[in-house]
């Protein structure tokens, strides 16, 4: 769905937000959904006119039977328009230019850019509608103490296993590493590890296994949110987790490559190339075709070192700061999508774990990897929805990139932090 745009090219590289999975037929919607508690605002006036709602390509067919209910409802018409390339980027320019929709649906991570430009308002959530959601997913839409947003997905990385060349989890990265290189030297497989770096790197899919190193992009502020007065992209830990990566490396154990990209790494997991792929729920659907037995865990941690945690991504409707229908907006975001039918219809065309317990309690009796995906990213880092996170991804790539064809963590790091510094500078 390619929809995890900052507004930055670099940002093309996160597979995790640029890969949708095959739509399928939407729930039938209910005869009115109920709101899992009691209305966050008082009722839009049936007034007429028209709500406008942007989608990327693979939420527009499952919302549209509960966008016409609504519709009906309160006398007014609901379009749910198509947005397929840079969304982020559209929305801002639209919103600016007084041309945009009522609603938005995009990656929690846009809320700091967003409210930084004046593009969202805040959501109106009851306690009992906050309740109803994973901790994680409110966690990630709330920005500066307010909720931005309405959760509806949440899509994290995990260790997925072709269980027949892997029979067992690997109890760390060492292990794991080790396991595919003795796979690749039998013969077995192509490559020790499915993930991808390609030419710009990507700092999305390796920051677990950096994180685990004990590198770190920002430090925290006393409430424990990203500091973006604290970039820790150069810092002497990061350094020697750069490091790792190169041990990692084309020059070490061969297991981060430039040549596995976003647009193979998923393939060669399906047809057998690899025991291990490090990617999210978007890859499911491919590894179903390839046939092949597998599981999903968390990604391990270094023998001795910090979590490997993954970025948690959570999908979310927003209300438009400069719609024309904002009252309805609200009601639509608030009380209307915020219920187990349309929770299950968006799960149904696109299979990522719904944000609403209830929903995902129901999925998970027909789809345990969606359960296994949300127990690998319980213990994730909300991807940072500060501005400033726009900054990291490219000089983080290109870092990354670097030391995994053999060359000086450390200058590597310094060029990064230095292209950070003077990108938020600016």
């Amino acid at each position: 769905m390619r929809m995890r745009a900052l507004g930055v090219a670099a940002l093309a590289t996160l597979a995790f937000a640029t890969t949708a999975c095959g739509e399928s037929q939407p729930a039938s919607p209910s005869a009115s959904p109920a709101a899992p508690g009691a209305s966050a605002s008082a009722p839009a006036a049936k007034s007429g006119g028209t709500l406008v709602i942007w989608a990327d390509p693979s939420r527009v067919k499952p919302l549209k039977p509960f966008a016409d209910q609504f519709g009906a409802e309160n006398g007014v018409t609901v379009e749910v328009k198509e947005i397929s390339k840079d969304n982020q980027t559209t929305f801002l320019t639209a919103s600016q230019q007084g041309s945009g929709p009522d609603i938005m649906i995009g990656a929690h991570d846009w809320i700091g850019n967003l409210v930084q430009n004046g593009a969202i308002d805040p959501v109106t959530l009851t306690d009992e509608q906050k309740a109803a959601f994973s901790a994680k997913a409110m966690q990630a839409v709330t920005f500066n103490g307010q909720v931005y947003g309405a959760p509806y997905a949440v899509e994290n990385i995990a260790l997925i296993r072709n269980t027949k060349l892997a029979p067992d989890a690997p109890a760390s990265i060492e292990d794991m590493i080790a396991k595919g290189k003795e796979l690749k030297a039998a013969g077995k497989v192509k490559e020790v590890l499915c993930i991808p770096v390609g030419q710009k790197g990507d700092a999305f899919h390796v920051y677990p296994i950096f994180a685990s190193a004990g590198g770190a992009l920002f430090g925290a502020t006393s409430t424990g949110d990203p500091d973006p007065k604290q970039v820790l992209v150069g810092s002497p830990d990061s350094v020697k987790a750069f490091g790792k990566l190169k041990d990692l490396g084309e020059k070490g154990d061969g297991a981060l490559r430039t040549s596995i990209t976003n647009e193979n790494y998923i393939v060669n997991f399906a047809g057998g190339k690899c025991a291990y792929l490090i990617s999210g729920p978007w890859a499911m659907s491919e590894v179903k075709k390839g046939g092949i037995t597998y599981d999903i865990t968390a990604v391990p941690s270094f023998k001795g070192g910090k979590p490997a945690t993954p970025f948690v991504g959570v999908q979310t409707f927003f209300v438009a700061s400069k719609g024309k229908n904002k009252a309805l907006a609200q009601e639509f975001v608030a009380n209307y999508v915020t219920n187990k039918d349309v929770a299950k219809a968006l799960y149904e065309a696109d299979p990522r774990p719904p944000a609403l317990t209830a929903a995902l309690q129901e999925v998970q009796a027909s789809d345990p990897d969606a359960v296994k995906f949300m127990e690998a990213g319980k213990d994730g880092l909300p991807m940072p929805a500060i501005p400033e996170m726009a900054a990291i991804w490219e000089p983080f790539g290109i870092a990354e990139n670097a030391v995994v064809k053999g060359g000086d963590a450390a200058k590597a790091a310094a060029a990064a932090q230095k292209a950070i510094d003077g990108s938020l500078k600016h």
